[in-house]
């Protein structure tokens, strides 16, 4: 597996690096910003290879025309569903991308609802998944709708439990605050909190994290579960079952937290 790092922006995003074999180049994934990317290179003299892109929000592409003007024949791919300013090779739900010199494929998923076009990179092993589902919690829905996002977490729910979810922000603490308020009685949810706690004492990232603590912590991924649909519909003061009028008053709960 190619050695992933976390290239820290603004407040509390993080920049993927995906080193290749030898070693002397990187992928980086959604460059909000230019500048920690350019340090990143240059502290460990390593060339930039090509830049993939989630979905449009500026903390996610705003760094994509200063790294160009860097690496002028550099691929830049997005969603061929949005626009973003700087892409070079727009790409959808089948495409898939192969890079030799990582020994890296990587597949892409439509993943809509926090932006129209959002979408994933995956294989067995990792996924790039942006700001659809950070861990213990799921991104704001901007552009698309609640069903669009609930089908989207639907669909990152097939992968395999031990698939590496890399995200775009470190949210984790805050959104376990929240998990803990709808599902107290989680043991998964405490140990993930004793986890983070500790990642945070040593400097570490939270992330990534599998998939598989993910299905046992995320309340996101979790609305079909009667803790979740129990905790929601008291919360609300309704008796829904609906997965979607669940899923949506969930994320509003949150968006009020």
């Amino acid at each position: 597996m190619n050695n992933i790092i976390a290239i820290p922006a603004f407040k509390d995003n993080y920049i993927w690096a995906i080193h290749s074999l030898e070693g002397n180049k990187i992928i980086v994934v959604d460059p909000g910003d230019a500048s920690p990317v350019l340090d990143y290179l240059q502290a460990n003299k390593l060339s930039l290879h090509a830049i993939l892109i989630t979905h449009h929000h500026f903390d996610h592409s705003g760094g994509i025309k200063a790294l160009q003007a860097q690496f002028p024949n550099i691929a830049v791919y997005g969603s061929k569903n949005e626009f973003t300013e700087g892409v070079t090779s727009t790409i959808e739900e089948g495409s898939q991308l192969y890079f030799p010199e990582f020994n890296l494929t990587l597949n892409v998923l439509d993943i809509p609802g926090h932006t129209k076009g959002h979408i994933a990179y995956y294989n067995e092993e990792i996924l790039f998944c942006g700001d659809t589902l950070f861990s213990c919690g799921c991104g704001k829905i901007f552009e698309g709708t609640p069903s669009q996002m609930l089908q989207s977490l639907e669909k990152l729910k097939q992968l395999s439990a031990e698939t590496m979810m890399y995200c775009g922000h470190e949210y984790t603490k805050a959104n376990i605050a929240f998990a803990q308020t709808v599902d107290p009685t989680n043991a998964a949810l405490a140990q993930r909190l004793a986890e983070v706690l500790k990642c945070e004492a040593q400097g570490r990232p939270t992330l990534p994290t599998k998939l598989k603590n993910e299905f046992a912590c995320n309340p996101f991924l979790r609305v079909n579960t009667q803790e979740i649909i129990l905790a929601v519909q008291k919360h609300w003061n309704f008796e829904a079952i609906d997965p979607v009028t669940l899923f949506s008053h969930l994320r509003e709960w949150k968006n009020q937290f």
